[in-house]
């Protein structure tokens, strides 16, 4: 009899510390919205009951940076504005990701003029971008299934 049906037989679950961490954190991703225009109503109605993003364990905003793990910026974003941005972003606790909503924060979007930064990854590290102006709540939930599977492919450990 093998090890595995030995183990399997007396009930024991054998994981990685990795795998159980990652899940655990993947199914528990508390935004940080920072909701500067009109995209922020979008990113409401992915909260809303219509879309369900509880299904995915992010219904809860955190309106608190020492609380959230993944800060969406919606909308286009002022020179001014950023350096707060930044400030809440350096709040976070690590281990952090960031989604730039819409063609304003990814691009600048309309906006050329001298007081709009022409994409938030000027002064934040953004892992997702979403395209649209402004994008509709499923695009939003995908990207946020992405950051997921990102969150359960990544290793505490340096591979050789």
């Amino acid at each position: 009899m093998g090890i595995e049906k030995a183990i399997a037989k007396q009930g024991y679950l054998l994981s990685s510390v990795d795998f159980l961490t990652n899940w655990a954190r993947s199914n528990s991703v508390w935004p940080m919205p920072m909701g500067l225009a009109c995209c922020a109503i979008e990113m409401m109605a992915m909260a809303g009951p219509q879309y369900d993003v509880s299904r995915f364990g992010s219904e809860v905003f955190r309106f608190s940076p020492r609380q959230a793990d993944l800060m969406i910026v919606a909308g286009w974003t002022t020179y001014k504005m950023s350096h707060a941005i930044k400030r809440i972003w350096d709040q976070m606790p690590d281990p952090k990701w960031c989604i730039a909503m819409g063609a304003c924060a990814s691009t600048g979007g309309m906006h050329r003029v001298y007081g709009v930064v022409q994409g938030v990854d000027q002064f934040l590290p953004v892992d997702i971008y979403i395209p649209g102006c402004p994008p509709r709540p499923e695009v939003v939930i995908h990207a946020l299934n992405t950051i997921q599977e990102k969150i359960r492919t990544e290793h505490s450990v340096v591979q050789d």
